[in-house]
């Protein structure tokens, strides 16, 4: 697994366990804004540890600024189906509020794609990507992703009520 290196003053490598205080930082106010996971907005800390560490064949991962060591963003993969669709990989990123515009949503996803394909999935899918969210969206179509479908006011957004949620897929 080796660590992608950036440009900007980042590095993409797995998290370790004592990565989880700053993954935390980001992933609180992600999850209590309720605009872009379909995570309940009163997830506790220890029930969104469990749901976002994952084991082989997935990975959890983080952005770390070189000269700090501060946690910038975090990502994950892992089976989207068990069995039969086991094959095909989901993900999910998040990243600091500060450090948004900088490459790491795009450096996290490109990470995840290369680390998701060398772990043997031979596809990536999102399953739940909030339409309002264009910036990611774009990201996304821009990483080769397409849309599938959109489930009609499948997410209820807290600013502007019910949008719908888009199906992205890639071949790895």
């Amino acid at each position: 697994m080796a660590a992608v290196s950036q440009e900007q003053s980042f590095d993409i490598r797995p998290a370790k366990p004592e990565d989880w205080p700053g993954m935390w930082s980001i992933l609180q106010p992600v999850i209590r804004e309720g605009e872009t996971f379909t995570w309940d907005r009163d997830t506790s800390e220890q029930a969104a540890r469990t749901k976002w560490m994952k084991e082989a064949p997935g990975q959890t991962f983080v952005a770390v600024r070189h000269d700090t060591g501060e946690i910038l963003g975090t990502g994950e993969f892992h089976a989207n189906q068990a069995g039969g669709g086991g094959h095909v990989a989901n993900a999910g990123y998040m990243v600091g509020a500060n450090n948004s515009g900088q490459g790491i949503a795009r450096a996290l996803c490109a990470y995840s794609l290369s680390e998701a394909k060398a772990a043997g999935f031979r596809s990536m899918q999102y399953n739940a990507v909030v339409e309002s969210n264009v910036r990611a969206v774009w990201l996304w179509q821009s990483m080769g992703f397409k849309i599938l479908a959109t489930v009609p006011e499948a997410f209820n957004h807290p600013e502007i009520g019910y949008v719908g949620l888009h199906v992205m897929y890639r071949k790895l």
